[in-house]
């Protein structure tokens, strides 16, 4: 069985049902009962929660100094799922370091999936009937996340600079196929209103290795080499010096003789 569709998750802000005599019955939003509560059972709706799809929230270059805010945000109410979150986060961030380089921009995203998704899945084919138990376990199993949004709400944000809008509203438009929802991209200046930055401390870390019998032995032959190179240079300095001394002492007898 492959995956159920996005749109068996998705709740409208209001439901209007028509009964038999023409009246009217509007049902508001409201909230999954799949809180995971650990601190208190007795709310804890779900026993175990399906593992997080997306890799990492943060991408790019946190450091650098830009001037420019884009945000990529939903139109619409709307239950994302974090499988198509990860796809448009791959996407995006290929685009931006393909066009912008690894440290021309900084991405981050606004949104966690928080909500689980359950399924009560239910035999296919001739005699599905007899084997599914029916009602009796239509809670349903937890198989994903997602993140339940509110109208305008922003998915992603890039840090950039002036004069680079085009090339992230056509990074950031990537996620639109992903998406069952309208999006539209909203530039602004205001760094601050991305949140949280992480900062990248290099360590320099010296490793102290012991040298080997064969690194010893090589350490003390150049040592030695050393030395004999230093005597050497130390007995041609000396034969110098001898010799220009010689050379003084013929010249001063010269002198005398004359």
């Amino acid at each position: 069985m492959g995956l159920r569709p996005g749109r068996c998750y998705n709740n409208k802000k209001d439901k209007t049902r028509y009964g038999a005599k023409s009246h009217m019955k509007v049902h508001k939003k409201k909230r999954a009962y799949t809180r995971v509560a650990i601190r208190v059972p007795r709310k804890n709706y779900i026993g175990a929660a399906p593992a997080l799809r997306i890799r990492q929230f943060n991408m790019g270059n946190p450091k650098g100094k830009y001037n420019l805010v884009g945000d990529l945000r939903v139109k619409e109410y709307f239950d994302l799922r974090d499988n198509a979150i990860e796809s448009s986060r791959m996407a995006i961030n290929r685009k931006l370091v393909k066009e912008l380089g690894k440290d021309g921009f900084f991405m981050k995203v606004r949104v966690y999936p928080s909500n689980l998704n359950r399924e009560n899945k239910q035999a296919q084919g001739a005699g599905a009937d007899r084997v599914s138990q029916g009602m009796s376990m239509s809670f349903g199993v937890p198989n994903s996340r997602s993140a339940r949004l509110r109208k305008n709400q922003i998915v992603f944000s890039v840090l950039c600079n002036k004069g680079e809008e085009e090339i992230v509203k056509d990074a950031l438009m990537r996620a639109k196929s992903r998406f069952s929802v309208d999006v539209f991209v909203k530039f602004h200046d205001d760094v601050k209103a991305i949140g949280t930055i992480p900062t990248k401390k290099i360590r320099e870390v010296k490793i102290e290795t012991t040298p080997t019998e064969a690194e010893k032995k090589e350490g003390e032959e150049a040592k030695e080499g050393e030395k004999a190179a230093e005597g050497k240079d130390a007995e041609k300095t000396d034969e110098k010096a001898g010799e220009a001394k010689a050379e003084d002492s013929k010249d001063d007898k010269k002198e005398g003789k004359k």
